[in-house]
C-alpha cells in the first residue's frame, strides 16, 4: 500500500527521470527529507549527484549522500553516505553539500558542518568541512575543516561558527578557478535593528567565494578561498516590511556572452533581484529588481529560490513561482503555501540593454496539485534544483516536495511558444 501511494505521488509532476524514492511516507526510514539536489558531470563521463538527506528538514540527522549514473540519468546507483549521521542522535548533522571536481578527476564535496552551536538556526550555523574521492565516489577521505575567515556579519565570539550556505553548483571563472555565490545570515549578535524572530526576517546578504587551488588537489585544510562582496560590500535587498533589513539569499550565476556574470537571488520583497559583475566576480553592481525587459514589469517571486540556467542552445531559463508570496490568499510569510506551481521564463541576451537578459512571459512547467507529503506535509515544487545539458538534452533535476529526487526535461516543444521581447 505504501509503495503504491509513493509511486502515485511521484508521478504528480510527470517526471522523466527518477533518482531517489524514499522508503516510507512518515519518516520512519529516516530518508524522507531530500533536498539541495546537485547533479553534475563526473570526470569519467557519468552523471553524479550530491544532496542533503534526513528524516525531514531540521530533524537533526542531515547527511550528505552521493550517487552516480552511467546511462545519462536513467538509472542511479544506491547512494553512498559521504558525511553526517544515519539517523537522529548519531552525531552532528552535515548539510548543504556541493561538489568541486579538479582537473585530475578528484571529487571534493564541501558542506556546512554543525558543531553543536546554534546562532541563526542549527542547520545554517557551522564550519566548512570537506572530504574527497579519488575513485569516482566509491570511497571518501576522512572529513576535515576548511578554514573560513571571520566576517563582520559573524558573532564576535570566535567560538560561534558562521551562518552560511552554498546552494548551487559553482562555475569556472575566466581563469578556470571554481567560483560561487553563497548566502550569509547575519548573526543574532550583530544584525540590524529593529528585527523580529520570524525566520522570514532573519537578516541575510549575498557574498561570493573563489576556490583558488582546487586543481592542485589540496588537502581540505590547504584549500585556499578568496572572497568578494565581503562585509559591508555584500549584496543587500530590503525586506518588504522593513527596508532597513536585508533579505538577499540563494544567488544563482550564469555567464553572459560578453563574459560578464549575471546573478539572480531570492528576496523577501515579492520580486527576484539581480546584480552584474564586469570583472569576473571581483565587484558587483547594486542589486535591482529583475524585469521582463528594460523598463518592463518585475518578475514575481515569494521567498523561494529562483535559479537561472543556460540552455544547450545558449539561451537561458529562469525557474520561479510567479507570485509575490500572496498565493491563494496566503501572506508572504506563509512559505509552506506559496512555493507552487513552478514556472519557467525563457531568457535571451540583449547586448547594449541595461538589463542584459530579457525574459518571456512565464509558463507553468510543473505542479503537484498542492498535495501535502512527508512528515512536514510539504507542497513546494521546483526548489533547490540543478540543471544539466548533455547532448542537447536540457534536464532540471529537482527535489519534489523535498521528498522525491526527480528529473524533468525542458524540451524545445515546451519552449516553442515563449517569445522574448525584442525591444
Amino acid at each position: 500500500m505504501v509503495d503504491a501511494v509513493l509511486r502515485a505521488e511521484m508521478m504528480r509532476s510527470q517526471p522523466d527521470y527518477v533518482v531517489y524514492m524514499p522508503k516510507s511516507l512518515d519518516g520512519s526510514t529516516f530518508d524522507t527529507g531530500n533536498e539541495h539536489f546537485l547533479v553534475f558531470e563526473g570526470p569519467d563521463g557519468s552523471l553524479m549527484a550530491v544532496w542533503t538527506q534526513s528524516s525531514y528538514e531540521g530533524a537533526g540527522d542531515h547527511r550528505i549522500l552521493f550517487s552516480r549514473s552511467e546511462d545519462d540519468g536513467v538509472t542511479w546507483a544506491p547512494p553512498v553516505r559521504v558525511a553526517g549521521p544515519k539517523r537522529p542522535g548519531d552525531g552532528y548533522m552535515a548539510s548543504w553539500g556541493f561538489p568541486l571536481v579538479s582537473k585530475s578527476g578528484r571529487i571534493y564535496v564541501l558542506w556546512n558542518q554543525y558543531q553543536g552551536i546554534d546562532d541563526v538556526v542549527h542547520q545554517h550555523t557551522g564550519t566548512m568541512d570537506c572530504c574527497y574521492s579519488d575513485d569516482m565516489g566509491k570511497t571518501w577521505s576522512t572529513p576535515a575543516t576548511v578554514p573560513m575567515p571571520r566576517s563582520p556579519h559573524d558573532d564576535p565570539d570566535p567560538s560561534v561558527p558562521s551562518n552560511w550556505i552554498v546552494w548551487q553548483l559553482p562555475i569556472r571563472d575566466l581563469r578556470g578557478r571554481w567560483f560561487t555565490g553563497f548566502t550569509r545570515w547575519v548573526s543574532k549578535a550583530v544584525r540590524t535593528p529593529p528585527h523580529n524572530d520570524s525566520w522570514t526576517a532573519w537578516e541575510s546578504v549575498v557574498e561570493f567565494m573563489r576556490f583558488e587551488n582546487i586543481d592542485d588537489d589540496p588537502e581540505p585544510a590547504e584549500i585556499r578561498i578568496t572572497y568578494s562582496a565581503w562585509g559591508d560590500q555584500a549584496l543587500r535587498v530590503p525586506h518588504y516590511a522593513n527596508p532597513l533589513l536585508s533579505i538577499a539569499q540563494e544567488p544563482s550565476l550564469v555567464r553572459l556572452p560578453d563574459d560578464r556574470l549575471f546573478c539572480v537571488m531570492r528576496t523577501m520583497s515579492g520580486y527576484i533581484w539581480y546584480s552584474l559583475s564586469a570583472d569576473d566576480g571581483a565587484t558587483w553592481s547594486n542589486p535591482r529588481p529583475l524585469l521582463r525587459k528594460d523598463h518592463g514589469r518585475p518578475i514575481l517571486q515569494p521567498l523561494c529560490c529562483c535559479p537561472i540556467y543556460q540552455l544547450a542552445d545558449g539561451r537561458y531559463v529562469l525557474l520561479h513561482h510567479n507570485n509575490d508570496g500572496r498565493f491563494e490568499g496566503c501572506t508572504p510569510e506563509e512559505t509552506g503555501k506559496n512555493r507552487r506551481p513552478a514556472f519557467l521564463a525563457l531568457g535571451e541576451f540583449r547586448p547594449g540593454a541595461e538589463q542584459p537578459i530579457w525574459f518571456s512571459e512565464s509558463k507553468q512547467f510543473m505542479d503537484n496539485d498542492g498535495a501535502r507529503l512527508g512528515p512536514l506535509k510539504r507542497i513546494d515544487i521546483g526548489v533547490y534544483p540543478s540543471f544539466t545539458t548533455r547532448n542537447g538534452n536540457n534536464v532540471l533535476w529537482h527535489p519534489e516536495r523535498k521528498f522525491f529526487l526527480l528529473g524533468k526535461r525542458v524540451s524545445s516543444e515546451f519552449l516553442a511558444d515563449l517569445e522574448v521581447p525584442e525591444k
